[in-house]
């Protein structure tokens, strides 16, 4: 089994508990407008690495995680490669390395063959980082091109199973930043058992030398990023943790 690795990082201090060693593979089906990272769309880039490979080059740095520390798989989108992710925590898991899945869990499917992969991950998987793009599925399709009716039909699931869940929040002024639809997240949020974290995310344009680069149109040039009172209003509204 050999998966498509965009990229690796030796210390993530804000992807998960204590200091990580970040995996990204490549692909995600998603066009979320704001996205940072392109260039991690396309599912034929990328390097072809076992897991074991992943998990050498990770144990390197094993000294630095501390108590608290150790991989997370993100992307683009790590669910687009799910037997290779199942894998991966699993072996993880037998060296006693500890595993957070950072994702938009847009290929989440009860369907079968990606159930039983989805399955295998969560039983090797300590954390979940998840993004809630919007909570109204329109304005969700026409800001990544996904509804999200099965996103938040994963986030039940994994309420039910209570596997641990960080909740994110993009604030895109203009789009994301609403009382209402804020209002609606947290409903939503407050309905789930499993949320140890809420976070808000302020929209920022760091990325956006990279659609250039890659001769995409970027719709949100002219969205300015959202101001402390209104990332304050939403970390309010969210009940985000300090």
């Amino acid at each position: 089994m050999k998966g498509r690795v965009h990229s690796l990082e030796s210390f993530g201090s804000a992807d998960g508990p204590g200091v990580r060693f970040l995996v990204f593979l490549q692909g995600c089906a998603m066009r979320c407008r704001f996205c940072h990272n392109p260039d991690t769309w396309s599912r034929e880039g990328g390097t072809l690495m076992e897991p074991a490979e992943v998990l050498d080059r990770a144990e390197r740095y094993r000294s630095y995680w501390g108590t608290e520390g150790g991989i997370t798989v993100s992307g683009g989108e790590a669910l687009l490669q799910p037997e290779f992710v199942a894998e991966l925590f699993e072996q993880a898991h037998a060296r006693g390395i500890d595993t957070c899945l950072d994702t938009a869990l847009q290929p989440f499917t009860r369907e079968q063959p990606f159930f039983g992969s989805w399955e295998r991950i969560m039983a090797a998987c300590d954390l979940v980082i998840a993004d809630i793009k919007h909570i109204d599925p329109e304005a969700h399709r026409a800001l990544t091109g996904h509804g999200n009716e099965n996103i938040l039909d994963a986030l039940r699931w994994l309420s039910d199973a209570g596997v641990p869940v960080w909740i994110r929040q993009v604030l895109v002024p203009g789009i994301t930043d609403d009382d209402e639809s804020l209002r609606r997240t947290a409903g939503f949020v407050k309905s789930l058992s499993n949320v140890r974290r809420v976070e808000v995310l302020p929209y920022h344009t760091l990325g956006v030398y990279k659609w250039d680069e890659l001769g995409i149109p970027y719709t949100l040039r002219d969205v300015q990023p959202p101001s402390a009172d209104r990332v304050e209003n939403a970390e309010r509204i969210l009940g985000a943790s300090a």
